[in-house]
């Protein structure tokens, strides 16, 4: 079906679009897109009139193409051309489709004049369209609303959610930030510990001085300082001079660390002083090594970088406290270790020479420990040309030991002058311990000689026995039953015990230090002792006895610790040839 209107005037334009709009109505087009199609026609016909002249509109009805056959939608075309003969002729159409869903027979839409009721008709039919389009519009509109505050709620939820989110990741970064804060401080002040509980150890191991002042440094350097300077103060009190650093002098006189530089070292404990004159550019630690009466010297550190952490600094000023401790022990127990040993060396004998007997000695203070002083031997004549040779152990160590050792080295002598076996000094020297020192006991062996006698008359107190080497190379122990050790709590009477001897025999005294090992015990030292004594022929002894004393203890001392006294006394009785 096809209509046209021509259309030069407003009433042409008015029945055009009556007829427009009661055509599609007929043709089933939805009222929406009825009104658009009208609005859009009057629009169009507007400007047409407006440019003059003389237009056409074309109605056509026909079906849209699908891309199946048979399958097409039926559709109304409108069509605004200007004549031909007009003005505006060569314009190009104006075109509008809308869909007809349902088809309808033949209207005649077509009149030569707008009948007033007509008009009114179709001016109320497209009023209802409109208002059926505004409805439908206000309808949109409210579900456009209603959706556009739950879009605008959404985003409020979702910018809340992000705000949310943000805020828990700064939450979340911020503690793992404080966690590998934490962590790291840990992992620090454990290191510190360590390395403090481990260098404390090392310098606490030795009981030479000069051992830990030299360890120190090479336990600091390169972590912890670029350098160490370690000034120890003479004996008779001097401080240091002017080649020092003045911050050192000022920690000397104080007692109290100095940090010297060109900006506040802000360490705790420590008073900031002016740069050094001798490293101006350089920050400097000084520690004092305190004692409980005057500091021992003052330990001049330099930073391995640009300055120290002040957990460092605290670190380093209690390892300089425990150096100064140990350097303070090693300096006392070799003070006392001299004096003892000095002690015991000037109170050991010159051995004599009687006839018939040669004697050799040999004493070696324990080289662990502050444990000399207890060992002893001796060997005097006694009024009746006999000679006593003794070998004794004083229990304890140290400066007691050694002026115990000589009181009973004293009584010995006096007791001697009088006369008397072993066994009869023995008992003496018994009782005058106990009533002495009543908390210190002893033990020892005693062996008299006499020119006129081929016996030897022996007696021990807890000793351990004497080995005896015969002519004929054969070595054997004297165990016969011992005394109890002197001064214990106990009355007792020491017995005498008597051997022969010939020409060519020697008899060796000793303490267990020469003998005894802690993980195996005496008796396997006494053996390597009989070894070793009967691996001499009887020319060395003869002609040798201290060269064969010395060969006795290298091998007997090459697996000791010398943590004892070690005491040897050789009685050789020389060959009448």
């Amino acid at each position: 079906m096809t209509r046209s209107w021509q259309i030069t005037d407003v009433t042409d334009a008015a029945r055009a679009r009556i007829a427009t709009a009661r055509l599609a109505a007929a043709f089933g087009v939805p009222p929406v897109e009825r009104a658009r199609l009208t609005a859009s026609l009057g629009a169009q016909l507007r400007q047409c009139l407006t440019k003059g002249g003389t237009w056409r509109l074309t109605l056509e009805t026909g079906t849209a193409p699908r891309t199946a056959p048979g399958t097409g939608e039926s559709v109304l075309h409108a069509v605004v051309t200007p004549s031909p003969r007009a003005a505006t002729a060569g314009q190009p159409p104006w075109r509008v489709t809308v869909p007809c869903p349902e088809a309808a027979a033949d209207v005649d839409v077509g009149a030569d004049a707008v009948d007033p009721e007509l008009l009114a008709q179709a001016l109320l039919g497209a009023d209802e369209d409109t208002a059926m389009v505004l409805e439908r519009l206000s309808e949109q509109e409210g579900l456009v609303e209603f959706h556009r505050e739950e879009l605008q709620q959404t985003n409020q939820g979702v910018v809340a959610l992000h705000a949310e989110l943000d805020a828990a990741g700064r939450a979340q970064r911020e503690a793992f930030a404080a966690e590998r804060k934490a962590r790291t401080e840990a992992e620090n002040a454990r290191r510190r510990l360590t390395f403090l509980a481990d260098a404390s150890a090392v310098l606490t191991a030795s009981l030479d001085h000069h051992e830990i002042v030299r360890r120190l440094p090479e336990l600091l350097v390169p972590e912890y300082a670029a350098s160490v300077d370690i000034w120890l103060f003479d004996q008779d009190g001097d401080r240091p001079g002017p080649a020092h650093a003045a911050a050192a002098v000022v920690a000397a006189r104080t007692g109290r660390p100095q940090y010297a530089a060109g900006h506040p070292g802000g360490l705790p404990g420590v008073d900031d002083q002016p740069p050094s004159a001798l490293a101006p550019d350089r920050p400097l630690l000084c520690i004092p090594l305190p004692t409980r009466q005057a500091p021992l010297g003052v330990v001049t550190l330099s930073p391995p970088g640009e300055r120290w952490d002040p957990d460092d600094a605290v670190m380093l000023v209690e390892l300089t406290r425990r150096a100064s401790i140990a350097i303070d022990h090693a300096q006392r127990y070799q003070h006392n270790r001299d004096i003892a040993e000095t002690l015991q060396r000037a109170l050991l004998t010159e051995l004599p020479s009687p006839p018939g007997l040669s004697l050799a000695a040999r004493y070696l203070p324990a080289t662990h420990g502050l444990n000399i002083g207890g060992d002893w031997y001796d060997a005097f004549r006694q009024p009746d040309g006999g000679v006593i040779a003794v070998v004794g152990d004083v229990t304890g160590h140290g400066l007691r030991a050694a002026v115990m050792m000589s009181q009973l080295r004293t009584a010995l002598r006096a007791y001697a002058v009088d006369g008397g076996s072993p066994g009869q000094l023995l008992t003496r020297l018994h009782i005058f311990l106990h009533h002495l020192q009543p908390d210190l006991f002893a033990t020892a062996v005693i062996a008299r000689f006499h020119p006129d006698d081929p016996t030897v008359t022996w007696a021990a107190a807890g000793h351990p026995p004497p080995v005896l080497r015969t002519p004929d190379g054969r070595v054997r122990t004297l165990d016969d039953k011992p005394g109890a050790m002197l001064g214990i709590p106990l009355r007792q009477e020491i017995a005498d015990h008597t051997v022969a001897v010939a020409p060519g025999s020697t008899l060796a005294l000793y303490t267990d230090g020469l003998v005894e090992r802690r993980a195996l015990g005496i008796d396997p030292g006494i053996a390597r002792l009989t070894a070793a004594l009967g691996s001499f022929g009887p020319a060395e002894l003869e002609a040798d006895l201290e060269g064969s004393a010395d060969g006795i203890l290298q091998p007997m001392l090459s697996d000791s610790e010398r943590d004892d006294d070690v005491c040897l006394l050789l009685c050789h009785l020389r060959g009448t040839a």
